[in-house]
């Protein structure tokens, strides 16, 4: 169906159901002019947002759901049936696919070993230190430390001398 038609079985104008293939970005089959053609699967789609507007959502909001990708299947040709060598092939592919996936399944083992292993010495390194941070705070509260003391803050005859030195030669 063409976009006049479909509008007109929705109940809306033609210009609307342009605006929501642009704007909903919905993948439509076009013809060598440019117009676009509507099967009865994207009718629906139209008909659902539709629905979805008229129930109050915003059209920001509307769901569109995705089309189903057309199937696809493999269909053997008389050239590959005339040779006996493609089923060979086929078979050497399955068993290198095979091998793939099998080294892959042996590195992700070792690596997660491998993790589990550190994972299992930073735990033993976390309870030394909860060990070693325990043994302080016993020896801390057996022998309290006296308040530490205060000094007043006393500047070096040096420092006295070198800043009326400086002073000095920057006074104008």
């Amino acid at each position: 169906m063409n976009t006049s038609q479909v509008a007109k079985l929705l109940g809306v104008s033609p210009k609307t159901v342009q605006r929501w293939v642009k704007q909903l970005n919905l993948k439509m089959e076009r013809n060598e002019l440019g117009h676009y053609l509507f099967t009865d699967e994207d009718i629906n789609t139209l008909r659902d947002i539709k629905d979805q507007l008229n129930q109050g959502i915003l059209f920001h909001e509307v769901r569109v759901t995705e089309k189903k990708p057309p199937r696809k299947g493999i269909v053997k040709t008389e050239a590959a049936e005339a040779n006996p060598d493609f089923d060979e092939i086929l078979q050497k592919i399955a068993a290198l696919d095979q091998k793939v996936n099998s080294k892959a399944d042996s590195v992700v083992s070792y690596q997660l070993l491998q993790h589990r292993r550190e994972i299992e010495e930073l735990n033993g390194r976390i309870a030394d230190l909860e060990a070693k941070i325990e043994s302080l705070e016993k020896q801390k509260d057996k022998h309290p430390t006296p308040h530490s003391l205060v000094f007043d803050h006393i500047q070096s005859p040096k420092k006295q001398k070198r800043r009326k030195l400086i002073s000095s030669i920057f006074s104008f």
